[in-house]
């Protein structure tokens, strides 16, 4: 399984329009950063996690070629704004694209993108989706792939991570159950949002992702869903512990 970072930034990326911090003006390429997104590669699919607004962008610089299945994993904007760039994917394969989401998400995207789902009126070239719901509840399968969901709060509200095999993807939170923390278990590769060093209503700061990666044992963790407050992608690292990293827009983890 390859695990490719697609966007790592929080909801307003880095650089923040007008912003002339030390992170915004960084000449790091790590520190720039799109909006969350992640691609997985396994038996033979290829799975996107969230299409923000930058997933065009993300789209033409992976070069995936296709795409099998988006997953979502909760309604906020900056997870759901690229929908419909998922047009040429529509055209290359002559089919709809599989879409994964909860009853919630289910909701929003048919709110946000009434015209997608106006069977009445179908405007030619609008994107062309199967919604399959999923939940909490039950793991589900895309081709030979069984994907754990794994229910975590982004303050109050329910956002969904995911477990595949020995990886578990998880952005958006600020508090994981026992009883969730039960699905991530013997993990190989975590990837967990960390906003920033000060503690922040709705994320996991960066001394609480480590305590986190630390008690659920995971033998790599990556940190996403960073903002410019968190301080340059070099002088942070240089403060985690020997099995925590940031990540950075592009890096490709084995998983």
């Amino acid at each position: 399984m390859k695990l490719t970072f697609l966007g790592t930034g929080t909801s307003q990326g880095i650089p923040v329009i007008g912003c002339k911090c030390e992170v915004c003006t960084s000449v790091d390429v790590r520190d720039d950063r799109l909006r969350t997104s992640a691609m997985i590669e396994i038996d033979q699919k290829i799975l996107v996690i969230d299409t923000g607004p930058d997933f065009r962008q993300q789209m033409l610089r992976a070069k995936p070629g296709r795409v099998d299945a988006v997953i979502f994993t909760h309604e906020h904007k900056d997870h759901v704004a690229g929908l419909d760039d998922i047009r040429p994917f529509n055209f290359q394969t002559g089919m709809p694209l599989n879409v994964y989401a909860s009853d919630r998400v289910e909701e929003a995207l048919k709110r946000e993108y009434h015209y997608v789902f106006n069977d009445a009126l179908k405007y030619p070239g609008v994107p062309e989706v199967n919604l399959h719901k999923i939940s909490a509840q039950s793991a589900f399968s895309i081709g030979d792939t069984e994907i754990i969901p794994i229910e975590v709060l982004h303050y109050k509200l329910p956002v969904l991570g995911f477990r595949i095999k020995d990886m578990a993807y998880i952005t958006d939170a600020n508090f994981i159950s026992e009883k969730e923390k039960v699905k991530l278990q013997g993990l190989d590769v975590l990837v967990l949002n960390a906003l920033r060093k000060k503690t922040h209503i709705s994320h996991f700061n960066l001394q609480e992702a480590i305590d986190l990666s630390q008690e659920l044992g995971a033998k790599r963790t990556y940190l996403t869903h960073i903002s410019h407050l968190m301080g340059k992608h070099e002088d942070v690292s240089k403060e985690l512990p020997p099995n925590v990293f940031l990540a950075y827009d592009g890096l490709v983890v084995d998983c």
